[in-house]
């Protein structure tokens, strides 16, 4: 997939009705499409997707630009009076950062990057996924294959600070959901998000997607490269900021309202009380979309969020059936496990006592001494045969049951 001259992947000559799309590849400044003007507007300081609607809708993609660098004044102060208070001041900061920015580079740069980019109008835009959003945005880049929006999508979001077993959980969706033909859309962040997508891509099915917060050459966070690398190869990482973007900390509420709007469903796994995960669950329900959610220990702090969301309207999520039901999709289509996995069987005595005891949260080695009533001697070396097994985590002195556990 390159950034070349296909019309299906760059920009489009009709219009949708937003003034957008009817103003052409070739108009404003030479041969320059509308994609490249709203990539270099998006790469102005402060640029958010209400700001570049508003600046949008006080002209012409091409001619808002250009006079922001210096056309009409009259049109500049329309601009700044319509961003109300502090309009004119970001203004200033605009066509000071608009000065020292060239649309023909800044669009050739995500050519050779291979990055596609979309704008409405264009016969790849989700027009129908968007058009709820408040703030719709007016461009998007693209990077991968865009065949993944052919596919039923579910996204599944969740705290950085998760458990293991929301760990185990995410990945699990991501993987049962990818078999069955879904396509798993998710942050590319740490935790819940980042395991969905392993889970996704272990699966070799649906191809995954990824929604970001900054440009498609600002990797965040660094450790997930390869991550990123490999959803990019196998399915498709989009991003309403232009190459060179840096993910500053309000773009990600902004990058989670896409993510639901480009989800048929949306699933949180684990959330604290106030974990950003939420924003996402909101954005689905003001979408009309569905909202489930995954039950975890009344005690974890990083089921705070999810459990509330199930006490007050969320449905249940407990595993990838109950998500192909909401899409209406055959349920049992997920991965059997192995003869070795089958054949492995279920620990019983002590070992059996000590699953039960983490069956619900977990526990350090002294309220697993209470609770199974066995010896410390015993009880340490059944942890210790657990664990080899795979079947519990041990993190900072707390033991935690796995999905292989269960």
């Amino acid at each position: 997939m390159t950034g070349g001259d296909d019309p299906d992947r760059h920009d489009a000559d009709g219009s949708d009705g937003t003034g957008i799309g009817d103003e052409g590849p070739g108009s404003g400044d030479g041969d320059l499409p509308t994609g490249a003007y709203l990539l270099a507007l998006a790469s102005l300081p402060g640029m958010t997707p209400t700001r570049l609607l508003v600046a949008v809708a006080t002209g012409r993609p091409a001619s808002t630009w250009v006079d922001l660098v210096g056309g009409r004044q009259s049109r500049v102060a329309v601009l700044a009076a319509a961003l109300g208070r502090d309009g004119h001041e970001v203004v200033a900061g605009w066509r000071r950062a608009a000065s020292a920015t060239d649309p023909a580079t800044l669009w050739q740069r995500h050519v050779d990057a291979g990055v596609d980019v979309l704008v409405p109008g264009s016969p790849s835009w989700p027009a129908e996924d968007l058009a709820g959003l408040r703030a719709p945005p007016l461009v998007l880049c693209a990077r991968g294959g865009l065949a993944a929006l052919a596919h039923p999508r579910v996204a599944i979001v969740g705290t950085r600070s998760c458990t293991r077993y929301g760990l185990d959980v995410a990945r699990g969706l991501g993987e049962d959901l990818a078999a069955a033909g879904v396509t798993v859309v998710s942050g590319l962040a740490l935790g819940i998000d980042g395991a969905a997508h392993v889970g996704a891509l272990a699966a070799a099915g649906a191809p995954p997607m990824a929604v970001v917060a900054g440009g498609l050459d600002r990797v965040y966070p660094p450790r997930h490269r390869q991550l990123w690398a490999q959803v990019a190869a196998t399915g498709l990482v989009v991003s309403e900021c232009p190459l060179g973007v840096e993910p500053t900390p309000w773009r990600f509420p902004a990058r989670n309202r896409l993510i639901a709007a480009l989800a048929d469903v949306t699933v949180v796994v684990e959330s604290h009380e106030r974990g950003g995960s939420l924003v996402t669950a909101e954005a689905a329900e003001a979408l009309q979309r569905h909202v489930l959610a995954v039950p975890g220990p009344v005690h974890s702090p990083a089921s705070a969020g999810t459990n509330g969301l199930l006490a007050d309207r969320a449905g249940m999520c407990r595993d990838a059936d109950d998500v192909l039901v909401v899409l209406g999709m055959t349920p049992g289509a997920r991965r059997v496990g192995t003869a070795a996995e089958t054949d492995a069987g279920v620990p019983d005595g002590a070992a059996a006592q000590v699953l039960a005891a983490l069956d619900h949260e977990a526990a350090t080695i002294d309220q697993l001494a209470l609770r199974t009533g066995l010896a410390l001697d015993d009880l340490v070396v059944e942890l210790a045969r657990l664990g080899l097994d795979g079947r519990v985590v041990e993190r900072a002195g707390w033991y935690e049951r796995t999905t292989r556990g269960r």
